[in-house]
């Protein structure tokens, strides 16, 4: 059986946090318009301009089985002032041992300008490692290269420094991010979120006709579409991912990494196996034995805050923006009892180059790493009280390691 107790590197991290790194503090810089104190936060109201202070480091995780999992990850640092010596040593500790998985959810509109620091922290559990890091906006047509976080063409960061990436969103849809810095490895270890962003059309005046459809103030939809098809009433990111243990393990302990042979054996949903998914429990979550996260930290108050659990009311319509990060396999992810109504497909809405309706319906949808789904639930009017279920038809991936019944599923509630 394996370990749950801190591992004894979780020491050495203690140590370096209160001895000998406050050096590296003087080189955190958050580039923001508008910020005056170095929070990431525009200070000025009605501003078109977003910004956000992503910290990345280690932590751990914990699986639906109970056991903890040595991970890699970003933290959101994003309201911590950072222009004074002391500031910038309490944005660093907040983020130390404090990676989430997933990675913090971003979310944005169409026209805003996106500042996204990103601050290397370091790994406080594997001290010997001095590994750079990026952030890659999946699928997204970047304004200059040097902002696309690949290393072979743009910056990477090296620990104790900050880069400030800049983005225009002119293309709404739903995408992901993930560090590109020895992908394969940093991605198996957690470097991966959700990501997306908003149209405009959600701020036409209120009684704008869309082709027939009456727009109103508050209304959402998933694309610009003209019409008011893509017209939703409340939203979940679903973000499929699975971890190999082995990996993980050998990770930590500083052994050779089994690269070829990896198989990931807990598979999950916004990084939690069933029945954790349908733990509606967010901030407030259990926090993970040896992690910064928890109630002492308030920044980070655990290292998995996405639940993914789905509630809505009956008539209600849904929509799931489904990715996959997913380094080692394909997966199929399908519902029982309610359709999928399939809009979209890698942020584009589908559509022909004439006005085709491409949507179709379906019961599952199969995806490979670094493909997204917008996916719309019609809840019928007659369903209140009923629980659908999401869940994957990869029937080995229903298991937490060999804990039966539990990895990729979730629940679809109905008020």
């Amino acid at each position: 059986m394996r370990s749950k107790r801190i591992p004894r590197l979780a020491a050495i991290a203690a140590l370096l946090v209160t001895q000998g790194v406050s050096k590296i503090y003087a080189d955190v810089l958050v580039q923001c318009p508008g910020d005056a104190d170095g929070d990431a936060i525009v200070d000025s109201a009605g501003s078109d301009v977003k910004c956000m202070h992503l910290g990345a480091g280690d932590g751990y995780a914990t699986m639906a089985d109970g056991t903890t999992s040595y991970i890699f990850g970003f933290s959101d640092l994003t309201g911590l002032p950072t222009n004074t010596q002391s500031e910038k040593e309490n944005a660093l500790q907040a983020g130390m041992v404090a990676s989430e998985w997933p990675a913090p959810t971003i979310e944005l509109q169409e026209g805003q300008e996106f500042y996204l620091t990103l601050t290397n922290i370091g790994m406080m559990i594997r001290p010997d490692l001095f590994d750079p890091h990026t952030v890659h906006f999946h699928g997204f047509p970047e304004a200059a290269y040097v902002f696309d976080g690949v290393p072979d063409a743009s910056i990477a960061i090296n620990m104790g420094s900050s880069l400030s990436y800049y983005y225009k969103l002119n293309d709404p849809g739903t995408y992901m991010y993930h560090c590109h810095v020895e992908a394969t490895e940093h991605m198996q270890m957690g470097m991966l979120g959700n990501l997306y962003v908003k149209p405009l059309q959600n701020k036409l005046p209120d009684l704008t006709d869309l082709s027939g459809f009456t727009h109103h103030t508050g209304y959402q939809y998933v694309y610009n579409d003209g019409d008011g098809s893509t017209y939703y009433d409340v939203e979940y990111p679903i973000q499929i991912g699975s971890f190999d243990s082995d990996f993980h393990n050998a990770n930590e302990t500083v052994q050779p990494l089994p690269f070829a042979d990896m198989q990931d054996n807990y598979p999950m949903l916004n990084g939690r196996g069933y029945p954790d998914t349908a733990d509606p429990r967010t901030d407030d979550f259990p926090p993970t034995l040896g992690s910064g996260g928890g109630p002492g930290n308030p920044i980070v108050p655990t290292s998995q805050p996405v639940s993914s659990l789905v509630t809505a009311n009956a008539g209600e319509t849904v929509l799931l923006r489904i990715s996959n990060l997913n380094i080692t396999r394909f997966y199929t992810l399908q519902t029982l009892g309610v359709p999928m109504r399939v809009v979209g497909k890698d942020a584009k809405l589908l559509r022909g180059p004439t006005g085709l309706d491409l949507t179709y319906q379906t019961n599952s949808v199969y995806l490979g790493g670094g493909e997204s789904y917008d996916v719309l639930l019609d809840i019928p009017a007659d369903a209140a009280g009923e629980i659908y279920y999401l869940y994957t038809s990869n029937l080995n991936y229903l298991a937490n390691d060999t804990e039966a019944f539990g990895g990729m599923m979730t629940e679809i509630r109905i008020n």
